[in-house]
């Protein structure tokens, strides 16, 4: 059984959407497991990802890894913002 999800997520700005694009790049080019793919899109300030997988298991994998990474790469800027370094 295949499984397949869309999420799309707004950001405030461009700016913070390459930080994310540039963060998630590495992950969507070779993808850890043949059990699941993603493929990730950027317009304007929206983030669309697009997994497909094996099963629902590592449907849900996949999601929570990306949705974790990109929370990991979100607090790190607001930290770094608000060190005046972001």
């Amino acid at each position: 059984m295949r499984a397949h999800a869309v999420i799309r997520l707004d950001f405030p700005s461009e700016k913070h959407l390459a930080i994310v694009l540039k963060a998630l790049e590495p992950e969507a080019k070779s993808a850890p497991t043949s059990r699941s793919r993603v493929r990730v899109e950027a317009e304007d300030c929206r983030l669309t990802l697009d997994f497909e997988a094996s099963d629902t298991s590592a449907l849900r994998a996949a999601i929570n890894s990306y949705l974790h990474w990109i929370a990991l790469v979100k607090d790190t800027y607001l930290v770094l913002e608000s060190l005046g370094k972001g």
